[in-house]
């Protein structure tokens, strides 16, 4: 049995000046008044390009990010394969608009790619569609809007970058995440994470394509999905709960269109645990990976595999949390010799900072999780102090 309570062993790598830095972003990030106003005070600051860079590194950076490079990111990329823990490295700037942005993007995502490939510590790669392509043209092509010419070049270009992407990950054999967005622009994501299967997962699976359980439709779209695969391709796929609940909600009520998020998070929790249970069902034509910050569904995939008499190292099965996060989870189930990995994301402080303000964001949203953090570093700093 998997004792996520094991602090020792959660902590092990971790110094008394890292639970300190922890302690106070936490406890930072767990009111949301204060934490409002420091993402509010880091934007416009960014706005006016103040000088906050070196107090941005040291803090919040430090927590959740690698480096500002692949190459500063070995660091971190060593001390997690010494707990047996692999990295996902994600090159984390958002919001980009540009040609050169994107081919930024594009030729970072490879790097990583070509990393992995040489890495045992780096079992995966990621790319965030958005990074390759405006939103504004996904979202015409989710929407089935007539493209302009302008559009079309666009689209195609988009569509190139993708297949380059997949392209070297198939010839490196290396898996590569293809991160969900938001419901608004996923369909035309999930069009084409299909035809990339279809292309490369011949043999195995090596394209994955994100699955946020907070939509509910997500079941139906699983088990379609493992229908439309049946003797064509090997699925992958990375079980999440879902980035973009509160937007989600906003948007439908505005819209006033039906809201395709769960307002229970009850129900959240049944439809992943549901997913995990199609996957382990379906392992032979599955690859999972499931980024859970959450003990029920971690544990209840632990016991899928004991239950199926499924190796604990299986490589089609991977459990994942976030850099900075439920190390009680990813730590003990390391040690228990299950697959794990911390997503690691990397870039310039100015271009991670919409990345690290979204996931204030998010964990603010999430008083449970911030209140775990916070109890599992008082218990550990009071346990060494017994010492």
């Amino acid at each position: 049995m998997i004792d996520f309570n094991n602090l020792k062993i959660a902590f092990a790598d971790k110094s008394n000046t890292d639970l300190n830095r922890a302690y106070f972003l936490f406890k930072g990030m767990s009111n949301p008044f204060f934490s409002k106003l420091l993402t509010g005070l880091s934007k416009f600051a960014l706005k006016l390009r103040l000088p906050l860079k070196p107090v941005i590194k040291a803090t919040v950076y430090k927590q959740f990010c690698g480096g500002e490079s692949i190459e500063q990111s070995q660091v971190t990329i060593d001390k997690l394969w010494e707990s047996k823990i692999g990295t996902i490295l994600d090159f984390s700037a958002e919001g980009k608009e540009s040609n050169t942005d994107f081919e930024r993007a594009l030729k970072q995502t490879l790097a990583s790619i070509e990393k992995a490939a040489i890495s045992d510590s780096i079992p995966f790669s990621v790319f965030k569609p958005t990074g390759l392509c405006k939103f504004s043209l996904l979202q015409k092509i989710n929407d089935c809007t007539s493209l302009s010419a302008d559009d079309e070049k666009e689209k195609n270009e988009y569509e190139e970058r993708v297949n380059t992407i997949c392209q070297l990950a198939h010839d490196k054999n290396v898996a590569i995440f293809i991160d969900a967005e938001e419901s608004w622009i996923q369909n035309a994501i999930d069009s084409i994470a299909e035809k990339m299967m279809l292309k490369y997962n011949t043999k195995k699976a090596l394209i994955y394509n994100t699955i946020q359980l907070y939509r509910n439709d997500r079941i139906i779209y699983l088990n379609e999905l493992l229908e439309r695969s049946e003797d064509k391709f090997f699925v992958g796929v990375k079980l999440v709960r879902g980035a973009y609940h509160e937007q989600e909600i906003a948007r439908a009520k505005t819209n006033n269109y039906p809201c395709p998020v769960h307002l229970k998070k009850s129900d959240t929790d049944r439809d992943y645990n549901h997913a995990l249970n199609i996957c382990i069902n379906n392992i032979n034509r599955i690859a999972i990976c499931a980024g859970t910050h959450n003990e029920d569904s971690s544990l209840l995939l632990a016991n899928l595999l004991d239950q199926k008499g499924i190796e604990k190292n299986d490589d089609r099965i991977y459990f994942s949390q976030l850099l900075g996060m439920s190390d009680h989870i990813s730590y003990n189930l390391s040690v228990a010799n299950y697959n794990v990995s911390k997503y690691v994301p990397y870039g310039p402080v100015k271009d991670v900072m919409p990345y690290l303000i979204r996931r204030a964001d998010e964990n603010t949203s999430i008083a449970g999780q911030m209140g775990r953090e916070l109890t599992n570093i008082v218990a550990e700093k009071k346990r060494r102090k017994k010492i």
